[in-house]
């Protein structure tokens, strides 16, 4: 079946039609049929065609994991429009900056989030149609509209360089770009989910990760790619996947190193009947060689690592199970994210020169596919700065490769940090800061955390004659920012040390704090 499928609507149609009695969604005790979704996902594309929605218009939604993701997701993409899942943990202003980015003409909300709708709807340029899910009150009740809409397929065809989905990734200036995945994009990457992570048509998919991540919402992909039933967890809870595992016999899953590990400390997880795992995939972050030890005794020798981002839809490495091995002669790879995946060349740059970098050097991660994005929704100053006229994408992350072709990441171009998956730019964390009436300069890094892997620290150079603790710089950014970005401490300095051009010297910040460490990332 899989054959026929050459665009991300032709996994809804081709499903939809074919394994139409095939259970496709389970979240909590809500199923859907492979045909149920098909319908529900065709009555969105009518309704949202009649409000207006055209082809390749955006529509934003913003909802923790649910079915109504993929109703929504799907119904975009059978009328070739575009759909833009928000980050649900971001501040209110966020979230209005990328619906007003998107263009949205659409805006489907959780009721969960009507404060944050209702504080940014002033604001809001391009939608016309506010949609609630569970709504009441002011504000038009999803469901009610969807029930209303006609259940025929709009048969609007979408071609292979059309936009499927865009995400939003933050950048180096602060400002969230929106990243473009065309129907190519997917195409390119959904035959890995047979031929790298072994996924059929009968696997129990899930997806606990969050659908606005490309490792929560790709992932999901790649298993519908085969037609299999997903088990949808709303909100990560470590204990309800343990107990998912076993209640559902789930066979694949993607999760990031820091849940495995809160797994890890769950009660029962020891006498937990895994016995149905076939994969855990894992990613974002490198993993300790404590936990993955813990991790193959408690859940089996079943997991694999990859590295991707978002420009790339998702993964371009693999590191099988065969090659997690902590006590074999080749325990070095443990360290490593694998090779690259069938369809991906990868380079070692030295950003200095654009010429590789010998084997075993460290220089930035070059990438090219056709999983490489189309581009930065309507910025081609950054498309054109993060992919060359060649079509590699430039990662931002640094690492080197061995005489095999493994990939070892050592640290980041960017200065990015990932603190429990999560990413967090430094320049978004400072522009809030630098309007702190105590702040005179800011520098944030990233800091290695036991449970998040790192997570942000603010070096601050103190305004004179105004005062500020700790408490109150992170205060101040919990008010403005996603949680997970917010400082975690916060340093007081006389100045922050610069090179000649005015540069902040990050790298001799960061030093101290991972000193002894093997990698400056955790």
């Amino acid at each position: 079946m899989t054959s026929q499928i050459s665009s991300v609507v032709d996994i809804i149609r081709t499903h939809g039609k074919e394994r139409s009695g095939h259970v496709a969604l389970i979240e909590s005790t809500h199923t859907c049929t492979w045909g149920q979704l098909y319908a529900r996902a065709s009555q969105v594309a009518n309704g949202l065609w009649a409000a207006g929605v055209g082809v390749q218009d955006r529509v934003a939604f913003l909802d923790k994991n649910s079915i109504e993701h993929f109703e929504v997701f799907y119904g975009c993409a059978l009328i070739n429009a575009v759909a833009v899942d928000v980050n649900w943990r971001l501040a209110p202003q966020e979230v209005e900056y990328i619906v007003n980015d998107a263009e949205a003409k659409v805006f489907i909300v959780h009721a969960d989030f009507v404060p944050v709708l209702e504080a940014i709807l002033p604001n809001l340029t391009h939608a016309k149609m506010i949609l609630v899910i569970n709504g009441s009150g002011q504000f038009a009740n999803y469901n009610d509209w969807v029930t209303t809409q006609p259940t025929t397929d709009p048969a609007i065809a979408s071609g292979p360089d059309d936009v499927a989905f865009q995400l939003y990734s933050s950048g180096t200036t602060g400002r969230p770009k929106g990243v473009m995945l065309s129907n190519t994009n997917f195409v390119s990457l959904l035959p890995l989910a047979i031929n790298v992570w072994s996924l059929n048509s009968e696997a129990i998919n899930l997806a606990a990760m969050p659908l606005f991540h490309i490792g929560g919402g790709g992932w999901a992909t790649a298993g519908q790619y085969v037609g299999c039933t997903t088990i949808v967890l709303r909100e990560m809870n470590p204990a309800e996947v343990v107990r998912l595992i076993g209640a559902y016999k789930i066979t694949h899953a993607f999760l990031v190193p820091a849940v495995i590990q809160f797994m890890l400390a769950v009660p029962d997880a020891q006498s937990a009947d895994c016995s149905s795992l076939q994969l855990i995939l894992y990613g974002a972050s490198p993993i300790s060689e404590e936990v993955l030890i813990k991790a193959i005794q408690t859940f089996g020798p079943i997991f694999g690592q990859t590295y991707g981002l978002t420009e790339t839809t998702g993964s371009v490495t693999d590191l099988p199970p065969h090659d997690h091995d902590p006590s074999g002669p080749r325990k070095h790879l443990l360290r490593s994210c694998g090779k690259a995946i069938p369809g991906v060349e990868l380079r070692i740059v030295d950003t200095a020169t654009s010429l590789d970098m010998p084997v075993g050097e460290v220089g930035e991660i070059w990438c090219r596919s056709p999983q490489v994005m189309k581009g930065y929704w309507k910025n081609p100053a950054a498309t054109a700065e993060s992919i060359t006229s060649d079509g590699w994408f430039k990662s931002g992350d640094a690492g080197y490769l061995d005489a095999e072709g493994y990939v070892y990441i050592h640290d980041r171009v960017k200065d990015m940090i990932v603190s429990g998956g999560e990413n967090v730019y430094p320049a978004e964390v400072e522009n809030v800061l630098m309007a702190h009436p105590a702040v005179a300069d800011v520098a944030v890094i990233g800091v290695p955390h036991e449970r998040w892997g790192e997570t942000a620290k603010a070096i601050i150079v103190k305004r004179a004659g105004v005062d500020a603790s700790e408490a109150d710089i992170i205060a101040y950014c919990v008010e403005r920012l996603a949680k997970f970005k917010c400082p975690t401490s916060v340093t007081w300095i006389d100045v922050l040390p610069r090179n000649p051009t005015g540069k902040i010297l990050k790298k001799d910040l960061r030093a101290p704090y991972w000193a002894g460490m093997e990698r400056q990332v955790n």
